[in-house]
């Protein structure tokens, strides 16, 4: 098997990479990676240079696994500022790194792409082997692989990789049938609280439209994009990490992808969330309003998600990170993997003695947070 890095993932075209990512899961799918590229949202002026491992076997490709060379650690959602501080205080450089993720997105899913699945055990074996010699010929301190299912995190900690666990909230179907079934299954008091929620938004002239990413028209995307800058420039100061022309291409390349939820009060568009989904998950991904309505968030970004879930035969709602007020709409508290190799032992050890404190505090929360789900407690 020959590994070989490219720099930009049009040098490998898109049904060569599909043929090993597939097309069902959105976000290692050529058009959304190549989307980040063209679009610019991805470069190595922005630190995230693009590095993806292509995988052959007598010339034919046979696996692909996004990579990035960072120089710095946002758009990430696994924080590991403090190593990078711990490093620059000893003197040691911990930039670039080597990050298998996908950028901006803190979904769980695929990161090693492979046609042949047999194959698995014997390629990240040789792959566990051959990160960290690829990360020392370019000067990268570490390698990083985010949000893998756990089956593959296990993997990677079986070969040496450390491990890190993390929580996020997510649904799932548990045969409700429909909304009402959902409901059904809350504490009275619960229940009560999140009809009051949905009714509110009602009562204040709202109405909400889920729209298909083929129905989309471009005036709404323009809407769209104008709250997506709101976000972002309320929380952060800056219009957001992904440009205009990122959204306009995966609208073109591949809306059987998207949904849109539009809110309205009267003929005004007022609010906006945009999910991805596949064969059995969608994903909830950004949210914007142009005025703050109460309860509108929740509505828009999980109460019609779930409601989209049930009529479409999807079973998992990812929601997106954090949000522990998830929790008591139904959202069930789960574990996200990470997997880590530090090339300097010192920090390597360190590093793992703050992995092995931190899930056991993770592992504790979850049990606690799970305490809060509104469902009706066992006889």
């Amino acid at each position: 098997m020959e590994l070989e890095f490219v720099a930009a993932i049009d040098e490998v075209g898109a049904e060569a990479w599909n043929s090993a990512a597939g097309v069902d899961y959105p976000f290692t799918r050529y058009e959304f990676l190549y989307a980040l590229e063209a679009s610019g949202a991805v470069a190595k002026d922005k630190g995230w240079q693009p590095h993806h491992l292509i995988l052959r076997r007598e010339s034919q490709i046979v696996g692909v696994m996004p990579f990035y060379l960072k120089t710095h650690s946002y758009g990430e959602y696994v924080f590991d500022w403090s190593w990078a501080d711990a490093y620059q205080r000893h003197g040691r450089p911990y930039y670039p790194k080597l990050l298998s993720s996908i950028p901006f997105t803190p979904a769980t899913g695929p990161r090693l792409c492979l046609v042949d699945e047999s194959d698995r055990g014997e390629v990240m074996a040789a792959l566990a082997k051959a990160l960290p010699v690829h990360a020392a010929e370019i000067g990268a301190s570490s390698v990083h692989i985010l949000f893998s299912r756990a089956e593959m995190a296990n993997i990677w900690s079986q070969e040496g990789f450390m491990q890190r666990i993390g929580p996020q909230y997510h649904w799932y179907d548990r045969n409700y049938g429909d909304f009402e079934g959902f409901f059904a299954e809350f504490s009275s008091r619960k229940r009560k609280s999140l009809r009051k929620e949905r009714r509110v938004v009602a009562e204040q002239g709202l109405s909400l439209q889920v729209l298909a990413g083929a129905e989309v028209s471009a005036e709404q995307w323009r809407f769209f994009f104008h709250c997506y800058q709101l976000t972002y420039a309320k929380r952060s100061g800056h219009g957001g990490y992904l440009p205009e022309a990122f959204f306009t291409q995966l609208a073109t390349t591949m809306p059987q992808h998207l949904v849109m939820v539009l809110a309205s009060h009267g003929d005004e568009p007022v609010a906006v969330a945009l999910n991805f989904r596949d064969k059995h998950t969608l994903y909830g991904r950004y949210w914007g309003c142009i005025r703050e309505y109460e309860f509108l968030h929740f509505e828009a970004c999980y109460y019609q998600g779930i409601e989209y879930c049930l009529r479409e035969g999807l079973r998992h709602f990812d929601p997106g990170a954090q949000g522990e007020h998830k929790i008591q709409r139904g959202f069930t508290p789960i574990l996200t993997y990470s997997n880590h190799w530090l090339a300097d032992a010192d920090f390597s050890n360190a590093v793992q003695r703050f992995l092995d404190d931190e899930q056991l505090h993770v592992g504790q929360y979850l049990r606690e947070a799970s305490e809060m789900l509104p469902f009706k407690k066992a006889d």
